[in-house]
């Protein structure tokens, strides 16, 4: 049996601790905070719930697994999982809109032929089945095995399938997620439709490689679920499942450095009173934090953790979100999600990822209504969440916010009329929740596009010491933590030879 301490309390360190304890290992997590979950969090006043991270779900199976495999109880006799239907309602610049059906690719296309005609449903449709060749090419390599040694292979190989678009003479074929939308979609719609997949993880569609055609491509495969209560929940049942298998937390637990013995991890330095800290030894230490505060901790183990040796990418976008306490109920039979499109698309990513990056006049909002009574004081009531991808680190000005709010009232028709209070939740918040510099929020790893969104080894320079959470691989998001967390706890239980679940 093993001594195993954790940094951080994320759904990646969590995820990893129980498998750890359930393989019989002695883990004991240290967390900065008072309390768990990383950026899963809640906000509560007056009767209302707000999640204030990730309100949605896909890709399930991950803590499905997860929970078989560290407990006799299922995922769902701990959490109420429901599938959000329609998964999306969009709403386009020019007056248009489409309620995308969950994961039902015939749906979708008939559901797109109705509203956008000429055709859309049919290349939505096509593009679809390009993106789960994608899908199928690197669900494994990317997914469920360490990233390889070899991970140039990953970097420079493209695995989405695009077709070949002649103009002027010349054969092209997409290599980023605008082409896909010019080249194969031919809709400004339906390409609005596929760049906020990527927008929403703070990716620049004109500069991710083809291979994001994953992101729309998980959830149409495998659904969009909420869980009931919020998604605050899943972190409960993920933290209680961990004191089950006896994982020991230790809450506002500051780690200021880690321990090196022998050229090995051995333990993590803890704050304490009048600049006296203290050790805990251990046998591994695994770290749920940024690649920034990891460097802190023992420097120069970020960067050459690195692929390629090139340091983490900083200064990623964050997010914004605005919580509203709505007077009035939730109209029965409206969308759970509605994504709001601006008219200039060129100009908010121009804003968002342009050397003078600021929030956008009009940005693309998503508008979170769940149909749950546990977020309201009573039905008379409504919990709303808007969430916009923002720059890391400046914080909105309230006319900022204030504009979010005008652009998600074409989703909410008289919204500012119901509002009764808000309340903003911005990168500082984030930053200060989860450590992360400017709070920046990661995305999934993706191949091609020379490596530049593929995320540092779980393994480190530093043996003994791994990395979990949506800052190493395979990436952000709620599935890819939880991956992440099956992937460290394979290499210590299995050691340097582990190559993935099977």
């Amino acid at each position: 049996m093993a001594r195993i301490a954790v940094i951080g309390a994320g759904m990646g360190a969590m995820a990893a601790a129980a498998r750890l304890a359930v393989a019989g290992h002695r883990v004991v997590v240290y967390e900065r905070t008072e309390t768990y979950g990383g950026a899963v969090r809640r906000f509560s006043r007056d009767g209302f719930s707000f999640d204030t991270g990730p309100g949605l779900l896909p890709l399930p199976a991950v803590y499905r697994d997860l929970f078989v495999k560290t407990g006799r109880e299922p995922l769902e006799s701990c959490v109420e999982l429901v599938q959000v239907d329609p998964s999306a309602r969009h709403l386009f610049a020019d007056g248009t809109e489409a309620a995308l059906p969950n994961a039902s690719r015939a749906g979708a296309v008939a559901a797109l032929d109705a509203a956008l005609g000429g055709g859309a449903g049919e290349r939505w449709g096509d593009f679809l089945v390009r993106a789960r060749e994608a899908w199928d090419r690197t669900r494994r390599p990317l997914l469920e095995e360490p990233l390889w040694p070899n991970w140039e292979v990953l970097a420079e190989r493209e695995p989405y399938p695009s077709v070949p678009h002649r103009r002027l003479l010349r054969t092209r074929r997409a290599v980023t997620l605008a082409e896909i939308g010019a080249f194969e979609l031919r809709d400004a719609r339906l390409a609005a439709l596929l760049e906020s997949h990527a927008l929403a993880y703070g990716l620049d569609p004109r500069t991710a490689p083809a291979s994001a055609a994953v992101l729309p491509y998980l959830e149409h495969a495998f659904g969009t679920w909420y869980v009931r209560g919020g998604m605050r929940e899943l972190a409960r049942a993920l933290h209680e499942r961990c004191l089950t298998r006896k994982v020991e937390f230790v809450f506002g637990a500051e780690v200021t450095g880690i321990v090196e013995k022998d050229g090995r991890a051995a333990g993590v330095e803890l704050a304490g009173g009048a600049g006296q800290g203290t050790v805990a030894e251990a046998d591994q230490v695994v770290a749920g934090v940024a690649p920034a505060v990891l460097d802190r901790l023992m420097p120069g183990t970020a960067s050459a953790r690195e692929p390629g040796g090139v340091a983490a990418p900083q200064g990623l976008p964050a997010r914004l979100t605005v919580l509203l306490a709505l007077r009035g109920g939730r109209p029965e039979g409206c969308a759970h999600r509605t994504v709001v499109h601006p008219a200039d698309r060129d100009a908010e990513l121009d804003r968002l990822f342009g050397p003078d990056t600021g929030l956008p006049a009009t940005p693309t909002v998503t508008v979170l209504r769940p149909d749950d009574p546990a977020l309201v004081p009573d039905p008379a009531h409504e919990a709303v969440t808007l969430s916009v991808t923002v720059p890391a680190g400046p914080e909105p000005s309230a006319a900022e916010v204030d504009r979010v709010v005008e652009a998600a009232e074409r989703a909410i028709p008289g919204l500012r009329e119901r509002v009764l209070w808000r309340e903003v939740r911005t990168p500082g918040h984030i930053a200060e929740e989860t450590g992360a510099p400017g709070g920046a929020v990661p995305a999934p790893a993706l191949a091609a596009g020379g490596g530049r969104l593929l995320h540092p080894s779980n393994t480190t320079a530093l043996p003994g010491l791994l990395t979990a959470g949506g800052w190493s691989h395979p990436g952000g998001g709620l599935p890819h933590a939880g991956m992440s967390g099956a992937l460290v706890s394979g290499l210590i239980v299995e050691g340097p030879g582990f190559r993935g679940s099977q």
